[in-house]
């Protein structure tokens, strides 16, 4: 009985540890690689990610992993070992909810056009292109602002020749699929031709 609860305080010592590592990352990105979490919590690491998991998704978290590139469908143990792990929401925001976080809807406008338009051209295009397509709508003042800002947010990445490419935070927190399908709802479909047999 004393070896057991010994091992379940174990246990909950390396969730609390898991989750310190995850939430209070001192490194530019968020989140640890996997092979620091193998190094302070042993080879079983992935286990005590799951445990993790099972709390957070009591307040509506998640660990997030992103591989570099996987190896193939199923992740091998490597591909784990080079991943980045973080925390994120396990569900994505409404608008409201990003409003009240602090962003105009302008910004997440352009937001959601840029990123769009980066999906639909296979991960870049040109800041001219990003340029061309939204001052149709916005000021070229307020989009210059937004788009550096965006650099500096980590949801877009300026390459060279001045190529934008989607930033490490929209790989984590935006869903290209649900994305594009949200862009697609919203476009008004074509007006059907009056029937004029009548006239």
């Amino acid at each position: 009985m004393e070896e057991k609860r010994n091992e379940v305080e174990r246990a909950s010592k390396k969730i609390a540890i898991a989750a310190s590592m995850l939430l209070f990352s001192s490194h530019r990105l968020p989140g640890v690689r996997g092979w620091e979490l193998r190094r302070r919590l042993g080879k079983d690491y992935l286990k005590i990610i799951d445990a993790l998991n099972n709390k957070l998704n009591s307040i509506g978290l998640r660990v997030k992993i992103m591989f570099d590139q996987p190896s193939g469908e199923h992740p091998a143990q490597d591909d784990f070992d080079k991943a980045r792990f973080f925390i994120t929401l396990s569900e994505p925001l409404t608008v409201a909810d990003i409003v009240a976080a602090g962003w105009s809807i302008e910004d997440v406008a352009i937001l959601a056009a840029v990123l769009s338009y980066i999906f639909t051209k296979g991960g870049k295009a040109t800041e001219k292109e990003l340029m061309e397509l939204l001052e149709v709508k916005f000021p070229r003042w307020k989009v210059e602002a937004a788009i550096e800002r965006f650099i500096r947010k980590g949801y877009l990445t300026r390459i060279e020749d001045n190529m934008i490419k989607v930033g490490w935070r929209t790989l984590a927190e935006v869903d290209e699929k649900e994305l594009l399908k949200a862009i697609t709802d919203i476009t008004p479909s074509q007006p059907k031709e009056d029937n004029k047999e009548n006239i």
